[in-house]
């Protein structure tokens, strides 16, 4: 059985691209680059609802810009579920995801990226700006529709569902 692909495969114009990472439009109340789109939804509802079918998969064959969101998306996931545990309350959890989401991280080109051989590097420090600008309200938009996700039911504990995946490692890799 195949991993599940985007369906964002054939989205955005050229310009809105930084190496080929494709900057898609995200419903977001976080300030960053990101423009609205025109459904409801959008490549973080993909990145959540099929974040569960594709961590099980160690390899993933990448048919466009959009699936390098993806993949980003669902490390970033993982990461955030690794950070979490069944005595996690709903304040703490915003609080710890909120801090990982803002926290500095590595951009395809550095040194401490861990998918260089998938991303290319930006072409200038504006795109590399655009870029971390970019990521940073992605991250901040999918660690909130997350915990609303994993909380749904329960603020005092989160999801057993959702924590069952904390181990899964998508592709050997890690954020």
């Amino acid at each position: 059985m195949p991993a599940y692909h985007s369906t964002f495969l054939n989205e955005g114009p050229a310009e809105r691209t930084v190496g080929n990472f494709i900057l898609l439009p995200i419903h977001t109340q976080f300030r960053g680059p990101s423009y609205p789109p025109d459904s409801e939804y959008d490549i973080i509802e993909e990145t959540l609802d099929l974040f569960r079918a594709n961590s099980f998969f160690r390899n993933f064959d990448i048919k466009g810009p959009a699936d390098r969101v993806l993949i980003y998306g669902i490390l970033f996931i993982s990461d955030c579920l690794s950070r979490l545990n069944s005595k996690t309350n709903y304040k703490e959890a915003v609080r710890l995801l909120n801090n990982l989401a803002l926290d500095s991280f590595a951009l395809p080109g550095d040194v401490g990226f861990p998918l260089n051989a998938l991303y290319l590097l930006p072409s200038s420090k504006n795109d590399a700006d655009l870029l971390r600008a970019y990521l940073q309200q992605f991250r901040q938009e999918l660690a909130d529709r997350l915990l609303k996700r994993i909380y749904r039911d329960n603020t005092a504990s989160p999801s057993k569902f959702w924590l069952a995946f904390s181990k899964r490692r998508f592709m050997n890799k890690s954020l």
